[in-house]
């Protein structure tokens, strides 16, 4: 019996510019973490090696510090980690390996395989079939040579690759960098582990992608977790277990609001974010001041609970009731201006007519508070 733990795209590094400073750098924290649960997984679990495929960086020009806290991230298995450049971090003549070497930051159990020629792990029974990324796109497949690859009997065939299995995953994913279909049975491949595809997906009986260990995109697709492959013998079919390893959850909220009711819904909708959600929240259809009001602070409540909550109001419109109007005692000019606002909400500058007019609002209801104060 051979354990195996499959991983990939781990994209140390990765800035998360979309999102205020604080959160993407708690974000970026989180994937050295992931790291460190892989390894205490590998370690729980007592896997033969590890696996990752493609993508260990985000890029090339990480810092230094970077990678030193990536190999120290990996300390807590040490057994055998076997790690593949994908097409964020290519073999390139000059390359994040080859400042890693010059660093001497990767440790004895570590191998990256920079070259597409088979790496034979005597101590666990296993012939193992790279190919690794020389170049950030590559429109040939890289995995080709495994079927004339020629590899000891009594060892297992295991192939690692990064990129699109075609006619399987979308055409807008990260990277061309085809696959054939069928390459596992082709190269009488006992596992193939595929990275670049960011959640868990089986292909066929033999062929899985990882997907990443740590969410980093709002689309549902099985992220935030690993593989564990059990091979019992040649030519057996593996048994493939996904286990959790993200810390954050995130998720796309999109919220219409029609009548009076669908505001409360969003409130509660909006309050059940926790510390462990990444939200990107859209609301659309029409609300008065006050459902505007209870929502603005409701969203401002769960950025102080969530991790991170995005959201875009956009395509919300602001209807002002008469209560509304008559509550500002908005008449003359700025009655006008209030007009000339809600009419302008369907125009070019719908969303500066939005704001301008919450703002307006809320001026006004200052000065009637200090006023009656």
């Amino acid at each position: 019996m051979i354990k195996l733990l499959h991983t990939a795209d781990w994209q140390i590094g990765k800035l998360f510019g979309q999102f205020k400073p604080d959160d993407g750098a708690l974000l970026a924290e989180a994937r050295f973490k992931a790291v460190e649960k892989l390894a205490s997984l590998a370690t729980e679990n007592r896997v033969d090696l590890v696996l990752v495929a493609g993508d260990v960086f985000d890029a090339q020009g990480v810092a230094d510090k970077t990678i030193h806290r990536l190999f120290n991230a990996m300390a807590g298995f040490q057994g055998p980690w076997i790690l593949l450049p994908g097409n964020h971090d290519a073999a390139l003549a000059e390359s994040v390996w080859t400042r890693a070497e010059r660093l001497k930051a990767i440790p004895p159990n570590v191998t990256v395989c920079l070259q597409p020629e088979p790496v034979l792990l005597d101590s666990v029974g296993v012939a193992l079939l790279p190919a690794p990324l020389t170049q950030r796109h590559t429109y040939t497949d890289l995995t080709e040579w495994f079927a004339s690859a020629e590899t000891p009997a009594d060892m297992l065939r295991i192939g690692l690759a990064h990129g699109s299995v075609q006619g399987v995953l979308p055409e807008d994913i990260d990277s061309p960098n085809p696959i054939v279909p069928g390459r596992a049975e082709q190269a009488r491949l006992d596992y193939l582990a595929l990275g670049d595809w960011h959640g868990v997906k089986q292909i066929d009986s033999r062929t899985w992608y990882s997907g990443t260990p740590e969410t980093d995109r709002f689309r549902s697709n099985e992220s935030g977790r690993a593989l564990l492959v059990e091979l019992s013998e040649q030519g057996a079919l593996p048994a493939v277990t996904p286990l959790e390893t993200g810390q954050y959850r995130w998720h796309s909220e999109t919220l219409e609001l029609r009548v009076p009711s669908d505001v409360e819904f969003a409130l509660q909708t909006i309050s059940a974010f926790g510390p462990a959600d990444v939200v990107e929240l859209k609301l659309s259809g029409q609300t008065d001041l006050g459902g505007y009001r209870r929502l603005c602070a409701a969203i401002e409540q769960a950025r102080g609970k969530a991790r991170s909550v995005l959201a875009d109001l956009s395509a919300l419109r602001l209807e002002p009731t008469a209560e509304d109007i008559d509550a500002l005692k908005a008449d003359g000019y700025l009655g006008e201006v209030i007009a000339e606002l809600r009419a302008n909400q369907d125009g070019a500058d719908a969303e500066i007519a939005r704001e301008a007019l919450a703002l307006l609002a809320g001026i006004l209801d200052a000065q009637h508070a200090k006023a009656g104060g």
